[in-house]
């Protein structure tokens, strides 16, 4: 079984992902805090951004990534490494930011 080394940019996080598993399910065994909610690709909140390599998501396509997100980003909970891995935990996709850029206009709104 082929492994590849996943590092967390900004943090001393790194661990090893079999190919055959999501890099959240292992983050979980190993003890690393990656924010999480739904585990099925729904919630994004486990998105981080692929600084370098590769993974697997192909049901990313049924669920909240945009085509062009997904070669950009990981859904954690989801994606399974193919190469060595810098991931960015802390940055989201543009379809997060306009929609927490709108919550926060209507709450400004609001008031």
């Amino acid at each position: 079984m082929t492994e590849h080394t996943v590092e967390f940019v900004g943090t001393d996080d790194t661990i090893e992902v079999p190919e055959t598993r999501p890099i959240l399910q292992v983050c979980m065994e190993e003890g690393i805090a990656q924010e999480y909610s739904c585990r099925v690709g729904m919630c994004l909140a486990c998105t981080a951004e692929i600084i370098e390599g590769e993974v697997e998501q192909t049901v990313v396509e049924q669920r909240a990534l945009t085509e062009e997100e997904a070669e950009n980003y990981a859904l954690t909970c989801m994606a399974r490494p193919k190469t060595d891995l810098k991931l960015d935990r802390g940055s989201y996709p543009p379809s997060i930011e306009d929609v927490a850029a709108d919550d926060a206009d209507a709450a400004a709104d609001d008031d």
